[in-house]
């Protein structure tokens, strides 16, 4: 290769030296390339980053902690209960002397930041409060356990029990959830098929599936398969520490803190292998406690299950 000087003349000492310097940007883009393609570095967040960011106190949703609290805590106090821990979301359950307060906890919730995510079963007074402050909550729901001779017959029994709720919610732009709560309708192959049928009958998407863990302990050993077959109606995921089920069966330790039973980390680990990045419940559900405790209880048990979970 030649250069030419400023008189016009070509020079080899040029030549070498642009040679050199081409060598040498070429080195540079081979070892950016490695670096950049390489297997081990990735534009993906780290996977424990992704562990921590799904199971992360701001993405968490409060579930359980209006009746049951052992404090009877009022909006402001409960709304100034889930600032302080660090969340952002309260799924609301309710009894009849809370409807007068429904507008409150919502306006409480809206001072503070807190997203009024999912409410219990249905009262015609959510409805002006929908559309008066702007939220879109979903609406959960146990999924019946109808007595009929066939599947089918109870599939087409239990969707038909929920026509009215899946036209409300879907006139409100609400997602509906149904919600394992035992029998028939708990069991994870039967909330698939009554959720396929609805959206199938309504020409709908808005129903899917609320999943608890303290009302799965039948599945414990099958829950990656259940999981599989879930996850595309899952709306969210409610966890709970988990004993065996003879013991829970027995009447003890139904709802235990995160960490402390004996096969909630494989299920989350389980949670985490799907890739199933939606929302995530922990609950009071404890009469007998503070909520806060209780809710703290399993903030800190799931830090440390989750700093244990792999990728």
């Amino acid at each position: 290769m030649q250069n030419m000087d400023t008189d016009g003349r070509f020079s080899r000492r040029g030549g070498v030296i642009a040679f050199g310097m081409l060598r040498m940007g070429g080195m540079i883009i081979a070892i950016l390339c490695v670096i950049t393609c390489s297997p081990g570095v990735s534009d993906e967040p780290d996977s424990k980053d992704r562990v921590k960011a799904l199971f992360a106190p701001d993405r968490l949703v409060a579930w359980c902690i209006v009746p049951f609290d052992a404090k009877q805590r009022g909006p402001a106090e409960r709304a100034e209960m889930v600032s302080r821990l660090g969340m952002k979301r309260v799924a609301y359950d309710w009894r009849q002397e809370h409807v007068s307060t429904f507008e409150e906890e919502i306006q409480q919730y809206q001072q503070r930041g807190l997203e009024f995510f999912a409410f219990w079963s249905w009262h015609e007074s959510l409805r002006p409060l929908v559309k008066k402050y702007g939220i879109r909550p979903q609406v959960w729901i146990t999924c019946p356990s109808p007595e009929a001779d066939t599947q089918q017959e109870r599939v087409l029994a239990a969707a038909e029990s929920l026509r009215s709720l899946v036209e409300r919610t879907h006139e409100l732009g609400l997602s509906l959830g149904l919600y394992n709560h035992g029998g028939w309708g708990g069991e994870p192959a039967n909330l698939v098929a009554v959720c396929e049928e609805l959206r199938r009958t309504h020409q709908t998407e808005h129903v899917g599936i609320v999943y608890n863990f303290h009302h799965g302990h039948g599945h414990i050993d099958d829950f990656a398969e259940s999981l599989a077959l879930m996850q595309p109606y899952i709306l969210c995921l409610n966890i709970n520490g988990m004993a065996d089920e003879a013991v829970v069966t027995s009447g003890r330790d139904k709802i235990l803190p995160i960490g402390s039973g004996l096969h909630e980390r494989k299920m989350l680990q389980t949670v985490v292998d799907s890739g199933y990045d939606g929302p995530i419940g922990i609950l009071d559900h404890r009469s007998e406690l503070d909520a806060e405790e209780s809710l703290r209880a399993n903030l800190n048990g799931l830090a440390a299950v989750a700093a244990d979970l792999r990728n």
